[in-house]
């Protein structure tokens, strides 16, 4: 697949800049691979579409306030981005206006979400550059990384969300999560998910849809956008997943009934077919680079529920393998022409 098979035109003003109020009222947007219909519902109506004995797959991966700001001695302010922890501590981290940051330089954490400062101050003591953009740094403090990171961080929003005052984040820290997350170590949301309250849910279990979560810690690199022309080339990030025995007790009773897996979200897809032996989960956790682009056969999933995606994204890659991509990409323009929200606050379309 060529990457330029990935692209469309989208206005600017479909990009949504904040979840709505009440999370279930965004739109929906259905698309039928075996009929090639589209239909437009709101997204309650989901109920509908979901039958008894089915199995909706959630990724309950937590997002972690890993944007910061520290300043050098000098005054020189720079940004980054936290992407995980080694085992001896260090911090992997991407870092902006770093090119003459020196070894053993100790920067200096601030809150700019906050006017006032805290009683303890961190510093962050850069170890070493590590490719372009990315440093190993080690805090200067015995405090656990994500209690840092939850006084200090702000929510990594994705870049085309702007916010002209950090103190947003008071909001974003609870509406760019799911209402189910758990596990933290996500740098980005899975945003299928945003657009489900604790109600809906119930009321979905309620109905005899059976729910199992899983964890797929999303990193940076599944948004980014496909570098090499040809999409199976691209390099992908490795991203840590779990699967449970009990989540995976209950997909696999699922598959056997002949009942249908519909999974939440990209990174549910990815972990469910990264797990995947012989039709069947497989429980347990690791580490998956899984590529899925146009051509993939899956062996777990029967729907797929997300967002409307990126051009030229492995994202939107991975939709067009389950859905076609002729149809994905005829439904992106129907939604485009309906005004449909996109991107991670925005609207959500089933593909079944």
């Amino acid at each position: 697949m060529k990457v330029s098979e990935l692209d469309y035109q989208l206005p600017a003003r479909l990009i949504a800049q904040k979840g709505l109020a009440q999370r279930t009222q965004s739109r929906l947007l259905v698309l039928d691979r075996r009929q090639e219909t589209i239909e437009h519902r709101g997204f309650y109506d989901l109920t509908e579409y979901l039958g008894t004995g089915d199995c909706l797959v959630l990724n309950d991966s937590k997002v972690i306030p890993a944007r910061f700001f520290a300043r050098r001695k000098t005054g020189g302010k720079i940004e980054g981005l936290f992407l995980r922890q080694s085992e001896d501590g260090a911090w992997q981290v991407m870092l902006k206006n770093a090119s003459r940051l020196r070894e053993e330089e100790i920067v200096m954490l601030y809150s700019a979400a906050m006017e006032a400062g805290f009683d303890t101050e961190v510093g962050l003591r850069v170890l070493k550059r590590e490719g372009r953009g990315v440093w190993l740094v080690r805090p200067e403090s015995e405090e656990e990384t994500l209690s840092i990171l939850d006084r200090y961080g702000v929510t990594p929003l994705p870049p085309y969300i702007r916010r002209k005052d950090l103190r947003e984040d008071i909001s974003d820290r609870k509406r760019y999560q799911t209402v189910y997350a758990d596990l933290s170590g996500s740098v980005a949301a899975p945003t299928a998910g945003l657009h489900f309250d604790s109600e809906m849910l119930e009321e979905i279990e309620a109905k005899g849809v059976r729910i199992a979560r899983v964890t797929l810690h999303v990193g940076l690199g599944t948004f980014g956008p496909v570098e090499t022309e040809d999409v199976e080339a691209h390099p992908m990030h490795a991203e840590e997943y779990r699967v449970e025995e009990n989540a995976a007790r209950i997909i696999n009773d699922t598959l056997a009934k002949r009942n249908r897996v519909i999974a939440v979200g990209t990174t549910s897809v990815r972990t469910l077919e990264a797990s995947a032996i012989d039709g069947n989960v497989k429980a347990g956790r690791g580490w998956t680079d899984l590529l899925i682009t146009p051509g993939y056969t899956f062996q777990i999933i029967e729907g797929m529920l997300t967002n409307f995606h990126l051009p030229r994204t492995t994202l939107l890659a991975l939709v067009c393998a389950f859905g076609g991509t002729e149809r994905v990409l005829k439904a992106y323009e129907e939604a485009i022409r309906q005004e449909y929200r996109f991107y991670s606050y925005g609207d959500a379309m089933l593909v079944l």
